[in-house]
């Protein structure tokens, strides 16, 4: 392709060996099923580095307990971690502490999401005391969840001190942290686009999961399993903003920020980078930046045109700016996937955000990933947008599969003449009859009757067995005169040239 490009069919398969995306392992705990809980899912790494999501470990709020205005009942609460406080955190007789029990670090971790939920910093803080590492990992996954939730200044400086206190006292998965909330974060930006439920966004979600993964070349299970994988995954995602929702008596549905909350929202996110600091390497940051795009390219269809200008994109391009700012360096592969997916509204945001870290993105690629798959409003964004050019490939591909729309669009944008010509070529030696003949009127006659004999050769040597296209155009006289077009034809049948197929010269001798 152009600029040394190569465009190749097939060759994406939408990540599915992405670390973030391939570990999602939502197994089952013993508190119940996924669907009837908010869990904390668990990122460590495993072979090959990869990022495995799991729930050995999670942190667990019952959707009920926040299913009201989220006024449940702090007393309650603190009565609790007094009578139990006394065995959260046990020693042995040499002094260290030990691990905590499965049940109790579910227990703590119920009460610290409620702590959390109801803005009581004192109490979150008294709980990460009897912490032990992996809940304090836990414990930070969820205050970094109520990040994109922040409203007031006072919640600013209470989650951030709470976030210091906790990796102060322990936690160290930076990684799974950063994973997780840009996961989150693109989630709630995408629903604050919507007008609907966060209950019907859950089968939006799900049926555009569908679609995608049916757009996908690949082994046939192991989109099956992915598929799984990540729709448990976003259905937590959304259970999270719908009980957070809840708690702003918004009614299951995302309330829609305002810029002070959004900056608030991006500093506590920055404080936590600032706080991670070399603990995050450009891996992690170019995972997390991968895991924040994916979600948006699942409810790209729904977005109104122009979103990635509003405000509810605020938050996920600051996310993104900060994430690439770290050392991410995908921002032009996931800018291809967002152009083969017609995610255009995310191919508008990564346009964005390569202009203002000077990078570069592959326009033309994406154009002919777009094209393939005849994302057209995609299409638009890469020309109108992105200053794409490329038209020949594209075009020429268009015209062999016959796909008049992505051709007809081509054409109405503005074509060079050797390109119109190159394309019926295209369109005849594939026997693509209906294109041709929509592409024979704007090739201007000179062009035609300069380069007959070629279009003819050419169309005859990767005909693959069919000139029903060099049939039509010799009977629709394809040069306007009706002795030119039989001259070129005679010309070709009588041709001792070894360029002139033997079937193409056989059959214009026949007819």
């Amino acid at each position: 392709m152009e600029k040394g490009s190569e465009f190749v069919v097939g060759s994406e398969n939408m990540h599915l060996e992405e670390p973030w995306f391939t570990g999602m392992d939502t197994e089952e705990t013993e508190m119940g099923q996924p669907n009837s809980e908010i869990q904390g899912f668990r990122l460590e790494k495993g072979e090959a580095s990869n990022m495995v999501f799991s729930t050995e470990a999670p942190l667990v709020i019952k959707e009920s307990s926040t299913s009201g205005s989220c006024s449940c009942s702090l007393k309650k609460i603190k009565s609790t971690v007094a009578a139990k406080g006394s065995e959260f955190c046990q020693k042995d007789k040499s002094g260290h502490d030990k691990k905590l029990s499965r049940q109790y670090r579910i227990e703590l971790g119920q009460l610290f999401q409620g702590a959390v939920s109801s803005h009581d910093w004192e109490l979150a803080e008294s709980l990460i005391l009897s912490a032990d590492p992996q809940t304090l990992n836990d414990a930070l996954c969820v205050t970094l969840d109520a990040i994109w939730f922040l409203s007031t200044q006072q919640e600013l400086y209470g989650i951030t001190d709470l976030i210091k206190k906790i990796i102060a006292n322990g936690a160290y998965d930076f990684t799974r942290a950063a994973l997780r909330t840009s996961f989150l974060a693109s989630c709630v930006s995408a629903c604050q686009s919507r007008t609907m439920s966060l209950a019907d966004t859950v089968t939006v979600m799900a049926q555009r999961l569908h679609e995608r993964l049916q757009e996908c070349h690949g082994d046939e299970v192991l989109k099956a399993e992915a598929g799984a994988k990540v729709q448990k995954f976003t259905e937590w995602a959304l259970k999270c903003i719908g009980s957070h929702s809840r708690c702003q008596g918004s009614n299951d549905r995302v309330n829609h920020c305002s810029a002070i909350e959004i900056q608030l929202q991006l500093t506590a996110f920055k404080t936590f980078l600032d706080l991670a600091g070399n603990q995050l390497t450009g891996k992690d940051f170019t995972e997390a930046f991968d895991a924040a795009c994916f979600p948006l390219t699942l409810f790209s269809s729904s977005f109104d045109a122009g979103w990635a200008s509003g405000i509810s994109a605020t938050v996920i391009q600051g996310l993104l700016d900060m994430l690439v700012e770290g050392g991410a360096d995908n921002v032009n592969q996931c800018f291809l996937e967002a152009s083969r997916f017609g995610s255009t509204e995310l191919v508008r945001i990564l346009l964005q955000i390569a202009q203002r870290n000077s990078l570069d993105v592959d326009v033309d690629l994406a154009l002919g990933f777009a094209s393939h798959y005849c994302k057209i409003g995609t299409m638009e964004c890469l020309v109108e947008e992105g200053n794409a050019m490329a038209f020949l490939g594209p075009l020429m591909r268009a015209a062999e599969r016959g796909c008049m729309q992505v051709v007809q669009w081509f054409v109405k944008r503005g074509c060079r003449d050797m390109e119109l010509c190159l394309a019926l070529t295209a369109a005849t030696s594939s026997s693509q009859v209906g294109v041709a003949a929509y592409l024979l009127p704007h090739v201007p006659k000179h062009v035609l009757t300069a380069l007959s004999i070629e279009i003819l050769k050419a169309a005859g040597e990767r005909s693959g067995g069919s000139l029903d296209g060099v049939a039509f155009l010799l009977h629709s006289d394809f040069l306007g005169d009706a002795a030119a077009t039989y001259a070129v034809a005679d010309s070709i049948a009588k041709s001792d040239d070894e360029a002139v197929a033997p079937e193409l010269r056989a059959f214009v001798q026949e007819h």
